[in-house]
């Protein structure tokens, strides 16, 4: 059921390999607070931004070229009721040829309009594929989270 899923698509003119290669760039385009590995099955890393959100993810399928697909096994927010809202979801990334473009489709599985992060975890994915990830596979540079100065 798509309600229950938060997708959205881009299209680029560069091919499957280069776009598999800036999604497993994970420091390229999402936050360079990654600390893990971010390329192969079985995978792990964690993401934090400040005190208001971290994660531990997990690489549970890795198709170059065609697929990528991320578990969520930790989540921490600190603005929801329930701070482990995204615990248990996959996040996945399916390439894709259309129409002579490569064709990216990402879907955070589970992240329904019912969640409390809903609408900031839109406007936030949105950001980091439509104008980061997108940004990094057609010229090279991202728009991640910059590290923070400790």
């Amino acid at each position: 059921m798509s309600n229950h899923n938060f997708t959205t698509t881009i299209l680029v003119e560069q091919t499957p390999a280069e776009a598999f290669e800036a999604i497993t760039n994970v420091r390229g385009w999402w936050s360079q607070e990654i600390e893990g590995g971010t390329e192969r099955l079985n995978d792990e890393f964690t993401y934090h931004y400040q005190d208001i959100h971290r994660c531990k993810m997990k690489l549970i399928e890795v198709v170059p070229e065609e697929r990528v697909v991320w578990k969520v096994l930790e989540n921490y927010f600190n603005f929801t009721e329930d701070a482990k809202e995204w615990t248990g979801n996959k996040i996945s990334f399916e390439i894709s040829i259309k129409d002579n473009q490569t064709e990216i489709k990402f879907t955070h599985w589970g992240l329904a309009p019912s969640y409390e992060c809903y609408q900031i975890c839109f406007e936030s994915w949105t950001h980091y594929i439509q104008d980061s990830l997108y940004s990094l596979i057609t010229t090279g540079k991202g728009q991640p989270n910059l590290k923070e100065n400790k």
